[in-house]
């Protein structure tokens, strides 16, 4: 076998043998979307929903000045400024937990660790009007300004005024974040 081959196989049992952990956590499968969805109920006290394909929402958020509002949880790797919105099925709110800011639109050579940088809640109905306004074709990779970002931050920073995180939820995402992935990207 081709040694490069077969340390790609043996690499990759072991990516499956975390993964197999991270299910049994999570009871569910052991991808980005659904193990984000975990640790964002637990951070936020969101009730996900029974069911992992709702099309609509991921859960609502059981207290606080949210409480009973709908949350779609999205983890992306990089903060690419792009957002996957159904607009035939919003919550009330998108929940996006990012890793590093995407340096390159490339991805050839780069590594996409599952890390918490940056956390962004949006009202997922304003956020749709003012993509409308400006001829932004809703749907997969929406295109959402950085502007419009840095207004929902929740994390590092706490720009936006709809959530506070106390500091004991900023210490738990930190918990999910790396500084050295900023000198991969």
């Amino acid at each position: 076998m081709n040694p490069t081959l077969e340390k790609l196989a043996n690499l990759l049992s072991e990516m499956n043998s975390i993964g197999e952990k991270i299910s049994e956590i999570t009871q569910r499968p052991a991808t980005i979307g659904h193990t984000g969805e975990y640790i964002a109920a637990d951070i936020f006290d969101i009730e996900l929903e029974e069911s992992a394909n709702t099309k609509d929402f991921d859960g609502h958020f059981r207290s606080g000045t949210l409480a009973n509002r709908t949350v779609n949880v999205k983890w992306y790797s990089k903060l690419e400024y792009m957002l996957d919105i159904n607009p035939d099925a919003l919550p009330d709110f998108f929940l996006v937990m990012t890793g590093p800011k995407a340096l390159e639109p490339i991805s050839k050579g780069g590594i996409r660790p599952w890390l918490i940088n940056y956390v962004f809640l949006f009202n997922a109905a304003e956020l749709v009007t003012e993509l409308t306004a400006r001829g932004v074709k809703i749907g997969v990779a929406s295109s959402v300004r950085k502007h419009e970002w840095q207004a929902a931050e929740i994390y590092p920073n706490r720009r936006s005024m709809v959530y506070r995180l106390s500091d004991e939820q900023m210490a738990t995402i930190l918990a999910f974040g790396s500084d050295w992935a900023e000198n991969w990207f």
